[in-house]
């Protein structure tokens, strides 16, 4: 790679606010180079830097020590090369669609001629023709952020910077944005060179960048990075996905990745043992609305009180929430997460969606539907699935099989047909690879 391809060097930058005693160090040591070509994830949890970074290297926030060099020279000021898209909308609301996009030709210094033509040729590029005299109140969320993007790419940045853009709004709205900037992007309809986006999202960041690069806190530095080999388009059920996913889940957490198996990724051998507990997912559906009424945390033993259920009962159905990433356990406390507040609030149709995403990313249950793929008829006899699983979970391999059986007719994966003793899928379709 020549240096001319070097768009942004970010050299042991550390960012600092305040004074001791209330010193906070944002960031420490970072570095980081994008080049043109990139589509960079910058994931990490709350308080790692991500956004602080993001700013620092479009020179709205100066680093403390370090530097940021852009095409090789030091950035100083605010980079003219390249443009924010923030989560929030920023549209100015006494506007319209058309004058907030005039609003960056014109800071631009383009000539009045000029700004409408090319103003109306970008709202239509985003998709918002014949809105271009609503105001930003008329519309939803997701055409306003659309305003947002057409109003960044006016500049014509040869960096864009993404700060978590899709997360304030709903599932649908995101997901169609997304894939319209794939759209742009991949198609070369914008001059862009490279794209930096900030998620805490890890699905978003697969589905989305070649390259993801991991941030930690305590304070913000990047503890790893990991490049996505997958061909667009790409699919969230694809047992590759769902592999690199579970790679960056553990690069983040500190674990090591799972081996192959665990993934699903070798079929006809089930992984190691991850039992799956014995919990309806009606129940887990019941519980996650429960606590999302609550306010999004709730006391177990309250929980209990209030569905007439014993603890012993109540525990494989919060342990069932914790393995399809609905909700997680502090301090007695059952929270719930953002995958599980967007379950709660989803239609039946979209709760099936999301519990096959999750659930083909669990062993018993992955291993099970590639081997049902496999065969001709995409049909199998349980007694083939329960000797192998004897091996692995002894005298409760029939309760883990009912249970995967359960879980996977809920997600329409496959079920099982009694009078014949095979599980089988209705309606075989292709896994992605």
């Amino acid at each position: 790679m020549s240096a001319r391809d070097t768009l942004v060097e970010v050299r042991d930058v550390s960012k600092v606010f305040g004074r001791e005693p209330r010193r906070f160090v944002a960031l420490e040591g970072v570095n980081l180079t994008i080049r043109e070509g990139d589509f960079v994830g910058l994931l990490g949890p709350s308080g790692s830097g991500k956004s602080t970074l993001l700013r620092i290297i479009a020179g709205l926030t100066p680093p403390s020590s370090g530097e940021v060099r852009y095409r090789g020279e030091p950035l100083v000021g605010v980079n003219p090369h390249a443009t924010i898209v923030f989560q929030t909308f920023a549209l100015f609301p006494w506007l319209t669609v058309l004058q907030n996009v005039e609003v960056a030709l014109r800071a631009r210094g383009m000539p009045e001629a000029e700004r409408r033509p090319r103003a109306l040729q970008l709202i239509d590029l985003v998709g918002l023709d014949g809105f271009e005299s609503a105001y930003p109140r008329e519309l939803s969320g997701g055409m306003r952020q659309k305003v947002g993007f057409a109003r960044a790419m006016a500049v014509e940045p040869e960096l864009l910077c993404l700060d978590e853009p899709f997360s304030a709004l709903d599932v649908l709205s995101a997901e169609a944005l997304r894939g319209e900037l794939l759209e742009l992007w991949l198609g070369r309809h914008i001059p862009t060179q490279a794209i930096l986006m900030v998620t805490h999202n890890i699905e978003e960041a697969v589905f989305m960048a070649d390259r993801i690069v991991v941030m930690d806190t305590g304070p913000g530095r990047i503890i790893g990075e990991e490049r996505v080999g997958l061909k667009h388009p790409r699919h969230r059920k694809a047992a590759a996905f769902q592999a690199q996913v579970d790679r960056i889940y553990a690069l983040i957490t500190g674990e090591t990745p799972p081996p192959a198996a665990v993934l699903g990724t070798a079929p006809g051998q089930p992984g190691p043992k991850v039992p799956l507990p014995r919990a309806d997912l009606n129940a887990v559906a019941g519980l996650t609305e429960e606590v999302l009424e609550e306010g999004g945390r709730a006391e177990l033993f309250r929980l209990a009180d209030a569905l007439s259920f014993e603890l012993d009962d109540l525990l494989p159905v919060v342990d069932a929430m914790e393995m399809l990433s609905f909700g997680r356990t502090e301090r007695g406390d059952l929270v719930i997460t953002p995958l599980g507040e967007t379950f709660a609030r989803a239609s039946i149709l979209a709760r099936k969606e999301i519990v096959a995403a999750r659930a083909l990313r669990l062993p018993t249950i992955r291993w099970i539907y590639e081997l049902l793929q496999g065969d001709e008829d995409h049909r199998l006899p349980y007694d083939r699935f329960l000797q192998r699983l004897a091996a692995d979970f002894g005298e409760y391999a029939d309760e883990q099989l009912d249970t995967a059986i359960s879980w996977a007719r809920f997600a329409e994966l496959f079920a099982f047909d009694d009078a014949t003793g095979e599980l089988f899928i209705e309606e075989p379709v292709s896994v992605p690879s």
